[in-house]
């Protein structure tokens, strides 16, 4: 059994007689080939409406990241809800952020999947909800206390990332005091900090091509014209119209087919992508190793970027596979730093625990300087900002925090992530179609999709 439908059916047996109770609260009804229950939430059994303090709720996350004062001014509650009790239901508005304090809940993201929270558990340290939308069923398996926020919780939280990204100065390198303390990270930081950095640059094409594109709404024959003055990029465009990733009718054999099967935006993001493939390296042995598993992994998340969006319909996909390419390029300063001090860099191991806290700063600034556009500058601060709320509709950056968190299922890190459908980039989705079924099918097609990508560009 795949591990995210194992996930869903966790405890499953201990879940079937509270499912048979909700069941019979109240009729099913049948809606576009899905049973339904309706139900209605259950009033809790009392309500404490006093201030808790910072230190009592400060283990919460994104609570403990931001600001005390405007935190405590926050409406909040705590509500004890009676065994069985149905504390939210699924699709319906949130207009709070729900917390598990004690007790054990159940949480159903569809009528063939659950999975139980513990008040005692990682997981609780999360919100058990988040987004416009409940994107689940909460029951509660036993009498349980529950952390009520008003949703300006959300608010502060994307209020204060989108103040950070407004200038890039202020993004500031925050390293563990374990590795802050070393000497080469100390100078990586101050590197950084200082605006000395040496950040790699794209290959002339690519710049030409997107600054052309951006700026002077020329056509299919000028792109072809700035192309074609690189024949090893020529070649790899080819390569890549004709795979099954554009799936052409017909074999396609020069360069001005390839732009007009692509279109200019595709045509503009590919180049981008196959010139980022440039940056992807180092002369250092252990060095390039750790290159290529991160370029191995930005391909992944970049396909299944481009996948998610496809199956959504709203986000262009061309743009995602670019988005999902570039979440992580934050470390590639990183280990060209280390190349230039071979004697004093640390393990690789070390160097990728720092992957994480540079992954946001450095990406920032690094797009910033190769001139990409805001929207993508912001990929790397959010690609793992589980509980960022962009806007309303859906966006690119939902679409890459949903890739990501897929990228990581089965993984050792997954145990203490959010489960998909408690962040707000889940209720976004298409017909809120996104469940263990529909992941197997995204982390399926994206195994496609690799591997036709990675045939041209690893």
């Amino acid at each position: 059994m795949n591990w995210f439908t194992r996930l869903f059916s966790q405890d499953k047996e201990s879940s079937v007689a509270n499912a048979n109770k909700v069941a019979e609260k109240m009729p099913s009804t049948e809606a576009a080939g899905v049973v339904t229950v309706d139900l209605q939430c259950t009033s809790p059994i009392s309500e404490n409406v006093d201030i808790l303090t910072f230190e009592q709720i400060k283990h919460l996350v994104p609570i403990r990241q931001l600001d005390e004062q405007a935190l405590m001014a926050l409406s909040h509650k705590v509500l004890t809800y009676a065994e069985g009790a149905i504390i939210f239901i699924l699709k319906q508005p949130a207009t709070c952020v729900y917390y598990l304090l004690e007790g054990e809940v159940t949480l159903r993201p569809d009528g063939d999947h659950s999975y139980i929270v513990l008040g005692d558990s990682t997981r609780a340290h999360l919100p058990i909800n988040s987004g416009k939308l409940f994107g689940a069923t909460a029951e509660a398996n036993t009498e349980v206390k529950i952390l009520v926020v008003a949703a300006d919780l959300t608010g502060l939280w994307t209020a204060k990332n989108r103040d950070a990204i407004d200038c890039v100065e202020l993004i500031d390198i925050e390293l563990p005091e374990e590795l802050n303390s070393q000497r080469f990270f100390h100078s990586f930081s101050n590197a950084y900090r200082e605006n000395k950095l040496v950040l790699p640059s794209l290959p002339d094409v690519a710049v030409k091509l997107k600054e052309a594109i951006d700026n002077e709404g020329i056509g299919a024959k000028e792109v072809v014209d700035i192309i074609q003055v690189d024949a090893a990029m020529v070649a790899k465009l080819i390569q890549v119209a004709n795979s099954s990733l554009y799936a052409p009718i017909t074999p396609i054999t020069n360069c001005q087919e390839a732009v007009a099967r692509l279109g200019l935006t595709a045509t503009r993001n590919l180049v981008t992508g196959i010139a980022l493939k440039q940056l992807f390296l180092c002369k250092d042995k252990k060095l390039m190793g750790a290159m290529q598993r991160l370029w191995h992994r930005s391909l992944y998340v970049s396909s299944l970027s481009f996948v998610l969006a496809e199956e959504n319909g709203i986000i262009n996909q061309d743009d995602a596979l670019l988005a999902g390419l570039i979440s992580d390029i934050g470390v590639i300063p990183l280990l060209h730093f280390a190349e230039q001090y071979p004697d004093e860099y640390p393990d690789v191991e070390e160097l990728e625990l720092a992957m994480p806290y540079l992954r946001a700063p450095v990406g920032t600034l690094m797009l910033h300087t190769l001139g990409f556009p805001d929207e993508l500058s912001r990929i790397p601060r959010h690609s793992e900002d589980w509980h960022y709320e962009s806007s309303d509709d859906i966006t690119l950056i939902d679409i890459v925090v949903l890739a990501k968190l897929h990228s990581y299922f089965g993984s050792k890190k997954s145990g203490s992530l959010p489960y998909i459908n408690t962040i707000p980039a889940y209720s976004k989705l298409k017909n809120g179609k996104l469940n263990p079924d529909f992941s197997l099918h995204v982390l399926h097609k994206a195994s496609q999709r690799i591997k036709d990508v990675m045939s041209v560009l690893a």
